[in-house]
């Protein structure tokens, strides 16, 4: 495929276009006859057990229909090793940080099926346009092909927008998340008019699917009054331990061990949930720090508190493991536990929590199924600060992992996933199931 579309449908339009796209739309889509609605009955069934009921699926690598709840298209798909989507990237000179944030976007799903649908309208010059160039990326993974794509046009327009990141060293492949997101952003704007659902009001693709809100309390400390602020946000940055910031070890339980989305460990161990809690406690700003209070009209000193007021449908959680400063430079190793199933209900500002007696008391709060999420992608970095390598795990299907190494894509395990380092950690909101 092409950003023009189907080849196949091109081939159509040359000769005869009419007459052909006519009996392919009444066959498959809507059968206006007899006669058709007998060949649309007699095509549309599994290939394995014939059942024509249950919901298929197409395997667009040899046009091959099959059940999806009986799992013969996962059958398929793993007896034939048609796992469209696998291929690999050429390294081309220290750009392993682009390509594995490439895995990521494109194992998206909502991105994945955005960009293989043709939706994007380009208004931009030609060969200058990101999302025309991510268009193109999408249609080579989903081609077939197996030998590793290069590419060249991709950093070059990421040099051309982006160029800070311009040059052969070594990048942050979080820095260039933010930065192609924000130039996907730009490049695909929608300027329709439309009420847009999220705290960024856009309703470009981008911010339909990586974009929530943050919300900040500030609670004066004479008054108690509290000024809210939302800000939007595309990730979540979390400090660890054994950073030079002060961090307060979170263990909900207090006692031997906890078990909190999934996550068991001995008390005094790291996890993605303890990450979140210290991200979302009150913090006393302090004297240095005093805010103007609206209510006692002088300046004051305050507590903030961050929590989500809306939720992304993908969450990306940045785990601070490179730490800069005037006296320090270094790599926070840090193993951090992060769960294959997250919910995020207990950091949402619905679900307040207050740190009192030494414990935190929270609020009761239905779980919500809105606020569940399955991993589906993470980013890692071996190595030292000044000379690392970036590989990415990625999910095909519910137990089906995948290790991306530049141009070498192997089969991984889930406890190679779970027990990896963990660098960038891509969530998938559970209303797209992985089956």
């Amino acid at each position: 495929m092409s950003p023009a579309g189907c080849p196949h449908v091109s081939c159509f339009k040359v000769d005869n276009w009419k007459q052909n796209l006519r009996a392919i739309y009444q066959c498959f889509v809507w059968s206006g006859s007899a006669e058709t609605r007998k060949r649309k009955a007699k095509s549309c069934i599994c290939h394995m057990c014939g059942a024509h009921l249950s919901r298929l699926h197409s395997c667009l690598y040899c046009v091959f229909f099959a059940c999806f709840a009986k799992k013969h298209i996962h059958e398929h798909a793993k007896s034939k090793r048609h796992n469209l989507g696998l291929r690999g990237l050429i390294n081309l000179g220290n750009t392993c940080f682009m390509n594995c944030i490439v895995q990521a976007l494109t194992h998206t799903p909502l991105l994945r099926d955005f960009f293989l649908s043709d939706r994007h309208k380009c208004e931009m010059q030609s060969n200058s346009c990101l999302v025309c160039e991510m268009s193109q990326l999408f249609q080579e993974f989903y081609s077939g092909h197996r030998s590793p794509h290069i590419p060249f046009r991709l950093l070059h327009l990421v040099w051309t927008h982006a160029r800070h990141l311009a040059g052969y060293e070594q990048q942050d492949a979080h820095e260039f998340l933010i930065a192609a997101l924000d130039v996907l952003h730009r490049h695909c704007k929608d300027d329709n008019g439309k009420k847009a659902n999220n705290p960024n009001h856009c309703n470009c693709i981008i911010d339909q699917i990586f974009t929530g809100g943050l919300q900040s309390d500030v609670t004066c400390q004479v008054c108690h009054g509290v000024s809210t602020t939302i800000d939007p946000f595309w990730d979540i940055s979390l400090d660890l331990p054994g950073s030079s910031t002060p961090f307060w070890p979170l263990s909900p339980g207090g006692g031997g061990g906890s078990t909190l989305n999934g996550e068991s460990h001995a008390t005094g161990a790291t996890t993605l949930t303890d990450c979140l809690r210290r991200f979302t406690r009150p913090e006393h700003l302090g004297s240095s720090a005093k805010i103007k209070c609206s209510g006692c009209h002088s300046y004051q000193e305050s507590t903030k508190q961050l929590t989500m007021k809306k939720l992304p449908i993908v969450a990306c959680f940045h785990l601070k493991r490179f730490e800069h400063s005037a006296k320090l430079r270094r790599k926070i190793t840090t193993y951090v536990s992060f769960p294959l199933e997250l919910d995020m209900t207990p950091f949402m500002a619905s679900s307040k929590e207050s740190r009192m007696n030494g414990q935190y008391q929270q609020t009761v709060e239905p779980f919500n199924d809105d606020n569940k999420y399955s991993l589906f992608a993470v980013v890692n970095h071996q190595g030292t600060l000044e000379s690392g390598h970036y590989t990415t795990f990625i999910r095909q299907h519910k137990d089906q992992w995948f290790k991306c190494d530049d141009a070498i894509i192997t089969k991984a395990s889930m406890e190679a996933v779970l027990d990896s380092e963990g660098y960038l950690l891509f969530y998938h909101k559970q209303f797209l199931e992985y089956e």
